[in-house]
């Protein structure tokens, strides 16, 4: 629990001194908090070019409207990273090495949704995030389905249609604007199918799923960090992970395509590897995950 705390304040901290130096106000969850504020104020949140985000990211604006902007990221970011923290030290503490990799600091740096998704694996309560970033939740919903996560969903995805029963149509017209790659689709992203090859695992799945969905940033596969169990593993992955964020330094990408191939080799790839070295190892154990052990050798 301490160190789940820690970590929140340490990342929130840091998250609110990057938004400030950087000056973006909110960063990502920005979007969250101009809804919430056009809803208090019998407005349209759709009536704003690019707001992307369903009704249900809204509400999780509403409680910090009144925070500056910047202080509001650090607390959503810390929080959510807390929460992840913690729920991953349910599973033994050598899994918040997750934490190393590349994605989550992309991630910090505008104040990304994909911490709080993740933790909602661990805690049911949490299920409607999934909702707020579906090109990101879903796979993570889809694949970790529990009866408490879904009625909490469907509550807040009813609430959603009671403060704004027309919601839908005006976000889709938003959405197609979006920029954005599907891994799937990007070469060599078609190998990605291979993880098909292991579909009684829900890992498999996980990868499968992320990789169809439309992405737009090197903080958006984060999630694939739910797959790795083992110390190895992990360390593995979000080593490589680093690659892009090295050429991202000394690079701007000029396409989504770029960033795609990208995301591709250095994140999914080294995933699919996990996942199909896992099953055949001998320390494997179970259908859906390694036994999380701080001392196992395999992937």
């Amino acid at each position: 629990m301490l160190i789940s705390v820690g970590m929140g304040i340490g990342s929130g901290i840091f998250c609110w001194f990057l938004m400030t130096r950087l000056g973006i106000g909110a960063g990502d969850f920005n979007w969250a908090i101009l809804a919430a504020r056009d809803l208090l104020a019998g407005h349209n949140p759709y009536a704003r070019p690019a707001q992307f985000y369903p009704l249900p990211a809204a509400l999780f604006g509403l409680p910090l409207v009144a925070m500056k902007p910047e202080i509001a990221a650090g607390v959503f970011y810390g929080a959510s990273s807390a929460l992840l923290a913690f729920g991953v030290t349910c599973h033994g503490y050598h899994r918040l090495l997750i934490f190393l990799a590349y994605p989550y600091w992309a991630g910090i740096l505008t104040a990304q949704w994909v911490p709080l998704i993740m933790a909602s694996t661990f805690f049911p309560l949490l299920f409607p995030a999934t909702l707020a970033k579906p090109q990101i939740g879903l796979p993570v919903a889809l694949t970790h389905i529990t009866r408490r996560g879904v009625a909490v969903g469907l509550g807040v995805a009813l609430l959603s249609f009671l403060v704004m029963p027309g919601w839908i149509p005006p976000w889709l017209a938003q959405i197609r604007g979006y920029s954005r790659f599907i891994p799937l689709l990007v070469f060599p992203g078609p190998i990605l199918a291979a993880a098909l090859l292991r579909y009684r695992d829900r890992d498999a799945w996980l990868l499968f799923l992320a990789a169809c969905m439309p992405q737009r940033w090197f903080y958006d596969p984060f999630s694939l960090w739910l797959i790795p169990k083992t110390r190895r593993s992990i360390v593995f992955t979000a080593g490589l992970s680093w690659v892009p964020g090295i050429w991202r330094w000394y690079h701007t990408p000029l396409t989504f395509v770029e960033v795609g191939r990208w995301t591709v080799l250095w994140f999914y790839l080294p995933m699919l590897v996990v996942l199909l070295l896992r099953r055949t190892s001998q320390h494997h154990q179970g259908a859906s995950e390694v036994a999380d052990s701080t001392s196992s050798s395999g992937f």
